[in-house]
């Protein structure tokens, strides 16, 4: 029986990278795609990739990207006279323009994904929630954009949020079946509204649906945020900053919270959940597991 993981961002990254020690192949990570975007002709995943090069110890020094990847493609545009706002390596780009080919070749995204893990020799399986786009957009200023153009470009305030898809998106069998075979579901310290919503947005009656304790990671370190937009988003969501506030944004689909300060909303383990350093890693991804199981 399998862990199954809810991540986006670099803090389910890097707690994926914990629970691949303590877990090796029994961890399945479901990754947020509401952040995809088609550009430069390539089919970009931003979340599952993140994820795929920190298992694979292949993730750079900046946090995002390959390590060691050139940019001359972008250089080259840009002297060409490009405006250009999403900065791909040349590597990231390679694996966009071959998912991008894939998929209007009639594969799966699910596949393609795969595709990448298996090239990088990760034991995790690495799924999405489905295979048909599904998109976050955020109003800012009035004006709605797509989620990587707010993040790079606008960086405005944060007034409402969206999820657009074409048509109610399926899940995929692969998601469905490692849920309901999972021994524990773990949702990654990660921006709620931007990367756990989304995945819950597809799969969210599967997991209440499912046998395992739902055990989540706070995003929130000694009551603050490391990286990224999510205080922003738990104050459009009407949360405060706290444990309190991640506890209620998930409500009943949890079955107890791992952080570092507690609540009275659900079953807690407090401990520190900083994710700096491999040991730390390990560390938090060991505590969850042995809470989850004692929850079960």
């Amino acid at each position: 029986m399998s862990v199954v993981l809810l991540a986006g961002g670099t803090g389910g990254a890097k707690l994926a990278r914990g629970l691949l020690d303590e877990l090796g192949p029994e961890l399945v990570v479901i990754a947020n795609t509401g952040d995809d975007v088609e550009i430069y002709g390539a089919h970009v995943s931003p979340d599952p990739d993140l994820i795929t090069f920190w298992l694979a110890d292949a993730i750079d020094d900046r946090g995002w990207g390959l390590a060691g990847d050139t940019f001359h493609a972008m250089d080259q545009l840009r002297a060409l006279g490009e405006q250009i706002w999403f900065n791909l390596g040349d590597r990231d780009l390679a694996i966009g323009l071959h998912r991008a080919q894939r998929l209007a070749a009639g594969a799966r995204l699910t596949h393609t994904i795969d595709e990448l893990r298996r090239a990088f020799a990760v034991p995790a399986r690495v799924l999405v929630p489905t295979d048909a786009p599904l998109r976050t957009f955020i109003r800012s200023g009035g004006n709605w954009n797509a989620f990587q153009e707010f993040m790079i470009r606008v960086k405005g305030p944060l007034e409402d949020v969206e999820y657009r898809a074409a048509a109610a998106p399926e899940p995929t069998p692969e998601a469905l079946e490692a849920i309901a075979e999972a021994r524990a579901i773990v949702v990654g310290p990660s921006n709620p509204v931007l990367s756990i919503d989304p995945i819950l947005a597809v799969l969210g009656e599967a997991i209440r649906a499912a046998d395992a304790p739902v055990v989540a990671v706070s995003p929130l370190v000694r009551g603050a945020v490391l990286k990224g937009p999510t205080a922003d988003c738990l104050t459009w969501a009407g949360q405060t900053l706290d444990s309190d506030g991640i506890a209620d944004h998930y409500g009943s689909l949890l079955d107890g919270l791992v952080a570092d300060q507690r609540t009275d909303l659900v079953p807690t383990l407090e401990t520190d959940v900083e994710l700096g350093d491999p040991e730390s890693r390990r560390r938090v991804a060991a505590s969850v597991l042995e809470f989850a199981a004692a929850l079960a």
